[in-house]
């Protein structure tokens, strides 16, 4: 499916899987996530956006994982497992988790021992299990080998950094990588089953979620991790030295998040020697994306223009400077390669001419986020009399505040404008807008789940620029998930965002 497929309007929530409720410390690829899905299908929405799924680096985050390609081990499910023969019912009295927030540092070990255990377990499986394993293993070799021993090293040496291992595993001499996998064989085959369990379960919910005209709009980070496999296995792909250190790194200048600028630290691509092989790098990174999602956002478009590049050891994002990325060549070769690209842009923030010219010539639709509309100017892109239909307006993102906490936080004299957009006092803000948005013309309209549920800065998933304290937040027993998803239901019909009796699947966006 692609990007200009599929009905003419449609909904939905975005929510990271971590946020789903679970025994176990977060959210996962299980029995929750399915009810989920049925919920979103009996409030008639089409999508449900996630956050990056790939395995969680710096501080928790999505978007810093240890790889493009491989999964989060945390989402896989254990109660799964147990239906699996893996596990034992008994092996899953689970400690005292928090139920609204993700306790990352305690879950974690409590996977680890019943991953390991269901691979113990695996060794005495029925043959066809073992089967699908070897065939997932052949399959996937293309990036699973690199990913099993990375992070069998990695785990060896107690999760330090590529960047700090000895130099001759730093610079992957053949000898020493010859070595690690002779000596970390079984670690490696562990991590490989780790990944087959992932995208079996992962396989297995899209299934459950077609099946119910439910399409998942993924997302993809323009750029990797420094500490991260591709950075370790691919290094040819970014502008590294001889040693393997960054000679530049990535980051944006001051802008809406951050007055002083975001100093993200990740490696940037050496687009003219990728150029060479035709993209080949980022070719099996997209498709892979569009194996796992309908549709798929890619943040930071911005960054395939142009990139703000910071010498590396520099103290702040304000000492960078702006460098041609790759362009439209870029996705001439994705085009060639998946035909027409299920990608949307996340072309938020400061945005030059070029930048837009750009999604319009490779055809892509934008994003468009209401809480940046009132800022007086009756021109301001983001305001819906202003929004084109190729586009997919947000209320909000796991990058804002709340709804209602953008409203509290916000000074008296610039709720002036929302107040007269609106005709509103501002009571029911959180609806409001998201009646705003699911009334305009964009083709697309999509709340975070925390603004359908009306809750404050305590429900915040993300403030940029901290570094600590992220990705925590959960859906909680006491919230009335139910009765808002049947309002929700309301709107999608009244707005005509719900796919007919001739569309029982939908498509992107």
């Amino acid at each position: 499916m692609s990007p200009r497929s599929g009905p003419a309007r449609s909904s939905g929530i975005l929510l990271a899987v971590t946020s789903l409720p679970s025994r176990f410390g977060n959210g996962d690829l299980g029995p929750a996530a399915r009810a989920w899905i049925d919920s979103l299908a009996a409030a008639r929405q089409t999508w449900w956006q996630i956050l990056p799924v790939g395995p969680f680096g710096a501080g928790d985050s999505p978007y810093t994982a240890f790889s493009a390609f491989a999964g989060e081990d945390l989402l896989i499910s254990l109660e799964d497992l147990v239906t699996d023969g893996l596990l034992a019912p008994e092996d899953l009295g689970a400690p005292d988790f928090p139920a609204s927030a993700a306790d990352f540092d305690a879950a974690r070990p409590f996977h680890d021992r019943l991953l390991h255990r269901a691979w113990e377990s695996f060794h005495r499986a029925p043959a066809p299990l073992r089967a699908d394993f070897e065939r997932f293993r052949s399959a996937e070799s293309s990036w699973l080998d690199d990913w099993a021993l990375y992070a069998a090293i990695k785990a060896a040496r107690g999760g330090e950094s590529w960047t700090s291992w000895p130099d001759d595993l730093r610079r992957r001499e053949s000898r020493a990588l010859d070595r690690a996998r002779r000596d970390l064989a079984a670690s490696c085959d562990e991590h490989r089953f780790r990944q087959f369990l992932w995208f079996r379960q992962w396989e297995a919910l899209r299934t459950h979620a077609r099946a119910r005209g439910v399409r998942i709009l993924g997302d993809l980070p323009i750029f990797v991790a420094m500490d991260s496999c591709d950075a370790w296995a691919s290094s040819r792909a970014f502008l590294l030295d001889r040693d393997r250190r960054p000679t530049e790194v990535a980051g944006v200048p001051p802008d809406y998040f951050s007055k002083e600028g975001q100093l993200w630290g990740n490696p940037l691509y050496d687009w003219e020697t990728l150029k060479l092989d035709g993209y080949d790098w980022w070719v099996r990174r997209a498709r892979h994306a569009a194996r796992l999602f309908d549709l798929t956002r890619i943040d930071h478009f911005r960054g395939f223009q142009e990139a703000w590049h910071v010498p590396a050891g520099a103290k702040s994002a304000k000492e960078g400077t702006w460098k041609a990325g790759p362009g439209a060549a870029l996705f001439r070769a994705l085009e060639k390669a998946l035909g027409e690209l299920p990608f949307l842009a996340e072309d938020l923030g400061v945005i030059t001419p070029d930048v837009r010219a750009l999604r319009r010539e490779i055809g892509l639709p934008g994003m468009a986020v209401l809480q940046f509309a009132f800022d007086g100017d009756p021109a301001n892109t983001f305001l819906p009399h202003n929004l084109q239909p190729d586009t997919v307006v947000y209320t909000g993102t796991h990058d804002n505040n709340t709804t209602l906490g953008w409203w509290r936080d916000l000074p008296d004299e610039e709720r002036h404008p929302v107040r007269i957009y609106l005709r509103s006092d501002g009571r029911d803000i959180s609806w409001e807008l998201i009646r705003l948005a699911w009334s305009s013309v964009a083709r697309v309209a999509i709340a975070p789940l925390q603004d359908v549920l009306i809750l404050g800065s305590e429900g915040r998933m993300n403030t940029p620029g901290l570094a600590k304290g992220n990705w925590r937040w959960r859906v909680a027993p006491s919230h009335s998930v139910a009765d808002r998803m049947q309002g929700l239901r309301g709107l999608s019909e009244y707005f005509n965002r719900v796919p007919s009796a001739a569309e029982p699947g939908p498509a992107k966006a």
